[in-house]
């Protein structure tokens, strides 16, 4: 199973490495589960789940996140999942990380996810592993820290994953081009006789600011690129600071003339938005550029949005479809979408539905809403995949889930013509209301067009429908 940050995916592999030591019960389930026959899968592991079986707990959670042989219930999935994660079972860990991570059936939380993985990691899970490095080189729910990514590549590559081998000849290469900056007093132990680094970096992951900033203001103010960056993004956040984006952009800026590629940016977003700055695209797409020739996956991205969009540059498909790819190569789910699209429509790229169908698969699976509901399309119409209306329906519901307006308007269109369900107006009606709550025109369009061949109490029974997926979070509606 490959996993990367920001996957939930077929974790039910995970299953088929039963230990001897498991009950029969928990065997005949298993048994059962490899049949497809979930019903008696979860009438062996549920007992056992309750009575404490950590494996059951883990077996009823991975049911819950693929909805088999129950409705899809993320929230239920993330209890079974904590219940065995506490007994000490690293695959259930390492999928709380992603659920956290994700934000299915609990709120969005880098720092939980973190923990979650990094008990998982403990225990040599390599996707664990793998997961800890990327969130450590871009910074996510921690500060970053290439070093840290680093060391926690290596141990994945050392089990054998691919992928992290790659990160691991990628950071090896960076760290052998850099070259000592007279600019950077500091060096590269980031020490000096008023501050130390890693020591900050440290207090800054336990939540104490306070020296963190106390050790990282001097070495910034020494001209340590790593140390203005992470102060940049202190007072970007009002971590340890008042919240102040004059300072975070000075802080930013003078890290990104000195080649830091996260503060170009980080830069280049925040002229593009004009937080704190007068706004000049022209000038975000500048930093963009030299974030973006440095590997910089965010900056790619958002140099092909400007290229595609004609921010701050002149339109240039071709342009945009070059860093899309770039991005989409090191695992950007939003660039995978873009790029899927572009050749979905022929821009930059000669029309290839194939093409097209295989980037918006690698996003969907990452949890990519947009990417899900086009994917959808595609199987709906048949275009670079036979077309498949129950598939169709599938990602349609896992973009609806997260409040994607366009997929609950799809979801209705499919109720309403009995494409891979049962012709139901009252669901038709509930995805069309549901659409147009989220900005859909198209939704509320179908609502009030089914409303015609629908009785009032049909009617009703709809709007009671859409107030309880509300409710739900839109969760097994």
């Amino acid at each position: 199973m490959r996993i990367l940050l920001q996957i939930l995916l077929a974790v039910a592999v995970l299953l088929g490495s039963a230990a001897m030591g498991w009950s029969a019960d928990f065997q005949k389930g298993m048994d059962a589960y490899k049949k497809n026959d979930f019903a008696t899968a979860l009438r062996e592991w549920k007992p056992l789940a309750e009575e404490g079986n950590a494996r059951a707990q883990y077996s009823l959670g991975v049911i819950y996140t693929e909805g088999k042989g129950v409705p899809r219930d993320h929230r239920t999935a993330m209890e079974w999942y904590r219940l065995a994660a506490e007994q000490g079972e690293a695959d259930a860990q390492f999928n709380l990380g992603v659920v956290y991570t994700e934000g299915l059936g609990v709120t969005q939380d880098f720092k939980t996810a973190l923990k979650w993985y990094k008990l998982a990691a403990a225990q040599g899970d390599a996707d664990a592993q793998f997961n800890l490095g990327h969130m450590y080189r871009i910074g996510k729910g921690v500060l970053q820290d290439q070093k840290a990514a680093l060391n926690w590549y290596r141990l994945a590559a050392a089990q054998g994953d691919t992928d992290a081998q790659g990160q691991v000849e990628k950071l090896e290469a960076k760290n052998a081009e850099l070259k000592p900056s007279s600019k950077v007093t500091a060096g590269k132990a980031f020490t000096s006789s008023s501050g130390d680094y890693q020591k900050g970096l440290d207090a800054g992951n336990k939540g104490d600011f306070a020296t963190a900033l106390r050790e990282w203001k001097p070495l910034a103010e020494q001209g340590n690129v790593d140390s203005q960056y992470s102060l940049g993004v202190m007072y970007t956040e009002g971590k340890g600071v008042p919240q102040d984006r004059k300072a975070a952009v000075k802080w930013f800026k003078l890290a990104a003339e000195q080649g830091h590629a996260p503060s170009q940016n980080n830069l280049g977003a925040i002229y593009n938005e004009g937080n704190e700055v007068s706004q000049d695209s022209a000038t975000a797409v500048k930093w963009f550029k030299l974030a973006a020739e440095q590997g910089n996956e965010l900056a790619q991205f958002n140099l092909g949005w400007m290229y595609e969009y004609r921010i701050g540059t002149a339109q240039n498909h071709e342009a945009a479809v070059k860093w899309y790819r770039r991005a989409a190569e090191q695992g950007n789910a939003g660039a995978q979408h873009n790029l899927g699209w572009m050749y979905n429509n022929g821009k930059g790229v000669q029309q290839n539905y194939k093409t097209a169908v295989k980037w918006l698969r690698l996003a969907a699976k990452k949890g990519h809403a947009s990417a899900q509901n086009n994917l959808g399309l595609k199987y709906n119409q048949g275009l670079g995949v036979p077309q498949d209306h129950k598939n169709a329906l599938r990602w349609f519901k896992l973009a609806a889930e997260q409040g994607n307006g366009g997929a609950q308007f799809n979801l209705g269109v499919m109720y309403t013509q009995g494409r891979g369900v049962p012709k139901d107006y009252v669901y038709a009606h509930m995805w069309g209301n549901l659409g147009a709550s989220n900005g859909n025109k198209r939704g509320g369009e179908l609502r009030d067009e089914v409303a015609k061949l629908m009785t009032p109490a049909d009617i009703s029974a709809a709007q009671k429908l859409a107030r309880e997926c509300v409710r739900k979070k839109y969760i097994g509606c």
